[in-house]
Parts: structure tokens; sequence; C-alpha cells
């Protein structure tokens, strides 16, 4: 049976978390333009700093932060009040965030960030509270009510408190021109950053490729093809300048022929003037968009004489994670 409260129970719980966000919007001011200006004016890092749910919504946002041009790494208070304080520089800022405003821990470690004229942001939900006192400049998140139907979890308030994270995050990268290319840099590892920095250079076989010349008969050519195991096999005329490649598809068409002949030279079934390329300094991604494109499985590589130097294969660019995003 269907538990209709559940549904609803669910369905309640987002409306208030997006009227949380929908009436966050009329808040978003010129003081939120100063925070960005606070935060640009940073020569350091910013340190995000919260305790409880407010802290593991601040290490999101220093995470956020941190990959998009704004160097930052979360502190904890109470790891601060132990020796970590020393983690913040001259040059640095501070995120403090508390909904209260008044949380113990994060308190304790105001006095000291502001002893040493360290620029403070603070996100709170009470603009009289200790907190709004020693910062520079505040954030509002408070939200009319939470979700959680006691009204005591943080739910509404954690919600609008990442998305208040997120936007000074784009704030500031539109601020800093942060393209594509600069959040790949951050992620150098990850698919994004394979399509804009993998070069066909960096990926392509050069070694023990299979490769025979064009009057080979095609019994031997045969076995070349085997043992290479891409699937292709690569023809020369005898100056080693690539004429033609016998696919796997080339040969099965080949053998349901009455005509098949193993003694015939293995330029005679085979795929002339094929496709290939010749700048190694593409990137990989283009490489793959041009075997997709061909629906083929692999392209051979060339000098400027047309001489084989190594082959790309979709299997090795599936392999090292290089794929089209649509």
């Amino acid at each position: 049976m269907i538990d209709i409260q559940s549904i609803q129970s669910a369905r309640q719980t987002l409306q208030t978390e997006a009227e949380a966000l929908q009436n966050a919007i009329e808040k978003i001011d010129e003081n939120f333009a100063k925070a960005v200006e606070l935060i640009l004016g940073i020569k350091g890092k910013l340190i995000v700093t919260g305790i409880g749910k407010s802290g593991l919504v601040g290490a999101k946002i220093a995470a956020t932060m941190a990959s998009t041009g704004t160097s930052s790494f979360f502190l904890h208070p109470s790891e601060a009040l132990h020796g970590d304080l020393g983690m913040i520089g001259k040059d640095d800022g501070v995120l403090a965030i508390s909904y209260s405003g008044e949380s113990e821990e994060l308190s304790n470690i105001l006095p000291h960030i502001k002893r040493f004229d360290i620029p403070l942001l603070g996100m709170t939900a009470n603009d009289a509270s200790t907190l709004a006192r020693y910062a520079d400049i505040t954030i509002d998140i408070s939200v009319p009510k939470e979700a959680c139907p006691l009204g005591v979890a943080p739910t509404a308030s954690t919600t609008l408190t990442m998305a208040m994270g997120d936007a000074l995050a784009v704030a500031l990268m539109n601020r800093r021109d942060f393209k594509r290319e600069d959040f790949a840099s951050f992620h150098p590892g990850g698919s994004l950053g394979k399509r804009l920095f993998v070069k066909l250079s960096d990926i392509m076989r050069r070694d023990n490729l299979p490769i025979t010349t064009e009057d080979t008969p095609l019994k031997q050519a045969i076995i070349v093809l085997s043992e290479g195991r891409l699937g292709n096999l690569l023809i020369t005329d005898r100056k080693g300048r690539l004429k033609a490649i016998l696919s796997d598809g080339d040969l099965r068409r080949a053998i349901v022929d009455e005509k098949f002949d193993l003694d015939k030279p293995v330029i005679e079934i085979a795929t002339k003037n094929p496709k290939s390329l010749k700048d190694t300094s593409i990137l990989a991604i283009d490489a793959l968009a041009k075997i997709e494109k061909a629906q083929i499985q692999m392209l051979p590589v060339l000098d400027s004489e047309d001489k084989i130097i190594g082959v790309v294969h979709i299997h090795d660019l599936v392999s090292a994670g290089i794929k089209n995003e649509s």
C-alpha cells in the first residue's frame, strides 16, 4: 500500500524549503554586494567556520569556493581554540556561520579574529547577535519556519545557508570572469579537465602497431591483424606511407565473396585512403568526435610524409575517461 502521508510530508518539506529560498531573493541587496567585495579584497584565503549543521554546510561552501577560484578551507571553531587559530593569516578573511549567532565555540574565537583586524563576514539569522556585532558585514539567513514538523531540526535554514554560499561563489566567479578552463584547472582528474587538457599525443598508441605492406598476402595479413588486437590493420607502401586500413568488417565482408582468395594482396579488400590525423596537439575529445562522426574504431596518426607515428583507438579514449557530454 502506498503511504500517502509520506508523499504529502515530502512535498511539504520541499515546499517549505522552496519558500525559504524564494523569500531570500528579496534579501539580496547592496549588503550582499559588499560581502562579495569583502571576499574579493582578501589577499589570502577565505576561512569558513561554523559548528554543528552550520559547520557541515560551511565545509561544503569552502569546497565550492575552492573549486571556483576563491582559495578557501574550512576551520572547525573548537580546533581553532586549541591551536589551529594560527592557520588564519593576516591576509586572510573569515566567513563565520551560525543561525543563532550565539554558538559558544564560534563566539569564543571571534575576539581573536578581530584582534588581528581580519575581515569577518557573518551568516546569521540574528542581526543583534554576538556574531553580527563582530562581523564587518552580515548576510541574513533567517527563514519563516523550518521544514521539521517540530520546528527544531535545521532544515530550511541549512538549505538557505548552502544556497547563499552558492550565490556568493557564483557572484565571485562572475566578478573574476571565471571560465570553464579555469574550473578544469582545479579538476584536472575530472571529466571536464580531461575534455580540456588531455591531448591526442597523451593518449595515442605508438608501439607494437599492426602494420603490413600493401602487397602482403591476405593469409599473412590476417595473422598481423589478429595479433594487433585493435580490430584494424594498417597497410603501407614500401616507403612506409599509409595507403589503406583493413578492418574486421572488411575481412568479414570479403570472406562471403565467392572469389575470396587468401593469396591475393591485402590491399585488394582493404579500405583505401582512410581517414587519419596529423596534428598530435589536438585535444583527445576532438579525436573522439572525429571517430564518432566517421563511425569507425580507430584513427591512424601520421607525420608530414604520411608515415604512421601512432593510432588513437576509441577503446583507449573511453578507458581514459574521454567522453562527450551530449
